[in-house]
């Protein structure tokens, strides 16, 4: 069940919520456990055998989190709770490899000896990839004892919340089960009106914005993937268009989350904070998908560099030490940590070889950024800064979109018909009736005709990335529109491309207007739902 349906939101969601409601009135522990309840049944509603395979991964690292707990809390037992840890950690990774990543093995098996391997039908269980991660943090929390206890409702609870179910956001036993212990599980008005509120404005994200740009964007990733050339600017638009489609379907997703979860007097954490309008690779994976990038630098990038950090100092090598950094210690503490961190968040994201290369440019990115924050010039104050402001937001921004190429192709060749496009490789193209129409200007310009797009299909679609773009980098984000009635645990920031003004004048109140202006947004966004969709993170 996705939240972009109707079974959701005129029968499920209802439902729960009442239910919920008149359980808190009884038993705080009646409605909790009604929760769980509600939740299992949304993760059986596609299809009943996800239950079936992700119940006993949930049972076995529920067992290991109390063999945990007991002997986290013995220090003659250090290293038993240190291999019970590794074999959570394995467990969970073999889970997901199995599922997820089986078939890709054997492809690149086939790539490395060129023999056949027979592929294995595999019901991949919805949202696999953030349940695991939850648990794994739930296991290295438990061990670091930052959980010291815990019930196996409360675990469940945690783990199958529906909200955050299927795509994220990705969160810390820590941060929800202090929420819950002290909700009320009781109607809040303005708790409703908050929710409700985030919920349409991700679900007009979703289906009205991503959805209709869709319809532009993977025509041309489908006939680049035919081997069909992708003249300029239409490669442009399938670059800056897929990048603005994820962006408003994956971050819809999150608000329609955060949404949910407030309906029930819970703050998720927030997962975007207007990444679009990031000036560097740093502060773009900052912005984007906040709880991976958290997950990520917490659990497997900080250790990883405090542990080679020990072992050059032990053997009198030198750190990272600001602008004096060597280039050995900068690529041993900062570049190698950085592409590895990064290639894993590639295979976390897709079983492909572009997923791979989209993590590691994404690597390559960021060692660049840190390089030139370290051994860089110093930036100047003054007035060159808006410049400067100006060229590093738009070097951000292209390199992100030539990235999302690599995400979004289904094979090699689509790539690389749409980046060579990019380029200007394939010629500057437009559809057969602008050329037409522009006449000798046209032989001036050097334009030719192409068949990339009918005349019509072209300017919607760059009508569409226009519109897009200035409503992601003009417009304030829903935390910032919501922002007084804190909608989730962590608060947005303001970007130098923000009006100050129209931040204020767009603040969200529980007033008519804002009622009418809802209502406009929710009959749009119901009407549309059912329409040709495409759910980017759905089997993440």
């Amino acid at each position: 069940m996705l939240f972009n349906s109707y079974e959701f939101i005129f029968a499920f969601l209802p439902a729960t919520l009442a239910v919920f409601y008149f359980c808190g009135q009884r038993s705080r522990d009646l409605a909790l456990g009604w929760l769980v309840l509600a939740s299992l049944f949304f993760y059986a509603w596609w299809r009943p055998i996800n239950v079936l395979i992700i119940a006993p991964s949930i049972v076995v690292n529920y067992l290991l989190a109390r063999a945990l707990l007991r002997l986290a809390a013995q220090p003659a037992r250090v290293a038993a709770a240190r291999w019970t840890l590794f074999a959570g950690i394995a467990f969970n990774v073999c889970f997901l490899g199995y599922f997820k990543y089986i078939n890709f093995l054997g492809t690149v098996a086939h790539d490395l000896t060129g023999r056949d391997f027979a592929l294995v039908e595999v019901v991949l269980p919805l949202g696999i990839s953030f349940i695991t991660f939850q648990k794994i943090a739930f296991l290295i929390d438990v061990y670091g004892r930052r959980v010291e206890s815990f019930t196996f409702r409360g675990y469940a609870l945690f783990v199958l919340f529906f909200p955050q179910l299927i795509a994220g956001p990705i969160v810390h036993y820590r941060e929800m089960m202090p929420q819950f212990e002290k909700a009320t599980c009781r109607f809040d008005g303005e708790g409703l009106a908050v929710g409700v509120t985030m919920f349409v404005f991700g679900l007009f994200k979703k289906v009205v914005l991503a959805d209709s740009i869709a319809s532009y964007v993977t025509p041309l990733y489908d006939a680049a993937a035919g081997g069909s050339q992708v003249t300029l600017i239409p490669a442009w638009i399938a670059a800056v268009g897929f990048t603005l489609q994820i962006y408003f379907d994956f971050s819809g997703y999150t608000d329609m989350a955060l949404g949910i979860a407030r309906c029930f007097g819970v703050r998720l954490p927030a997962n975007f904070d207007s990444p679009l309008k990031a000036t560097s690779i740093i502060d773009f994976w900052l912005r984007w998908h906040m709880t991976l990038t958290r997950f990520l630098t917490a659990y497997l990038y900080n250790p990883l560099v405090l542990s080679l950090t020990r072992r050059r100092m032990t053997k009198g090598r030198p750190a990272l030490t600001g602008r004096a950094t060597t280039p050995g210690a900068f690529f041993a503490l900062l570049a190698a940590p950085t592409l590895l961190t990064m290639f894993i968040s590639g295979l976390w994201h897709g079983a492909g070889y572009l997923f791979l290369a989209w993590g590691v440019l994404h690597g390559v990115y960021l060692c660049i950024n840190h390089a030139w924050r370290i051994y860089g010039p110093r930036a100047r104050q003054g007035k060159p800064e808006r410049r400067r402001w100006g060229s590093a937001f738009v070097l951000t921004f292209v390199s992100v979109a030539t990235a999302m190429v690599l995400f979004r192709s289904t094979n090699g060749t689509a790539a690389k018909e749409i980046l060579e496009g990019m380029f200007g490789l394939n010629g500057v193209g437009l559809p057969a009736a602008l050329v037409e129409r522009l006449g000798a200007l046209a032989g001036k310009l050097h334009l030719t005709a192409a068949n990339d797009m009918s005349l019509t299909d072209f300017v919607l679609a760059l009508s569409w990335v226009i519109s897009l773009l200035a409503a992601a980098l003009l417009l304030p984000n829903t935390l910032q529109i919501l922002e007084r009635f804190t909608p989730a645990l962590t608060t947005a920031r303001a970007t130098a491309a923000q009006s100050a003004w129209l931040r204020r004048v767009l603040s969200w109140s529980p007033s008519f207007s804002w009622a009418i202006a809802l209502g406009l947004l929710a009959v749009a966004a119901v009407i549309r739902i059912g329409g040709q969709s495409e759910f980017l993170y759905w089997q993440f």
